[in-house]
């Protein structure tokens, strides 16, 4: 079977790094930067599978009708479909999510659900993109093995999100006077590297980030 990786988030590459050391009867076709996309490449390994794990940029439809193109979303679909899923649903106070595996169509995160397990949103970002590793080789494993299976998603039920921008990582003066601690914890640990992290805006005219913080 050929598989083609496409991506550049650290953790879509450590999945793949992963699939390759247990599934070396495969042939893998790796790109890892937007800079070494080359549709041309993909064409000419002919693959089973192309793999848009961690993929933000927008795929030709004419790719998506040639080959079975999967991708992952950190999100039980049809919920919290759309940009920065993970930051959406922690400052929401979700807890309980998915990682979810679908087949590309030319809608945002609206094709054929293939594989959702269940996911914590608990702890530091760290822990929460181990968890989506884990589950991303799991079910990427048993996609191969066992074929597709995909199941048509509840549209009637699909909620969106937008993707963060640098600026609303800014804990303001009316958040800390008005949130719970719970709230400011959540922004704080959601915005973790490699994101844009929570920050205070001194009177100095400085940013003061915030990386980790815990409630006492």
């Amino acid at each position: 079977m050929k598989i083609a990786c496409i991506g550049y988030r650290n953790w879509s590459l450590s999945i793949y790094k992963k699939l390759l050391d247990a599934l070396p009867q495969h042939k893998f076709l790796v790109q890892d930067s937007k800079e070494n996309y080359s549709e041309d490449e993909i064409y000419k390994f002919k693959p089973d599978y192309v793999l848009f794990y961690g993929w933000s940029d927008l795929v030709k439809p004419e790719l998506l009708r040639s080959f079975d193109c999967l991708m992952l979303h950190p999100s039980a679909l049809p919920r919290y479909r759309g940009g920065s899923p993970i930051q959406n649903q922690i400052i929401n106070g979700v807890t309980k999510s998915a990682v979810t595996i679908f087949l590309m169509d030319d809608g945002i995160d609206s094709g054929p659900i293939s594989r959702q397990q269940e996911l914590s949103l608990d702890g530091k970002l760290s822990e929460i993109f181990n968890r989506i590793e884990a589950i991303g080789v799991e079910l990427t494993i048993d996609i191969l093995t066992y074929g597709l299976k995909p199941v048509e998603q509840d549209h009637s039920l699909a909620s969106y999100c937008k993707r963060r921008t640098p600026e609303m990582s800014e804990i303001t003066l009316a958040e800390l006077s008005e949130s719970s601690a719970e709230y400011l914890y959540n922004k704080i640990r959601m915005l973790q590297n490699p994101y844009p992290n929570a920050y205070l805006k001194t009177s100095d005219g400085k940013k003061l980030r915030l990386t980790d913080c815990e409630i006492d």
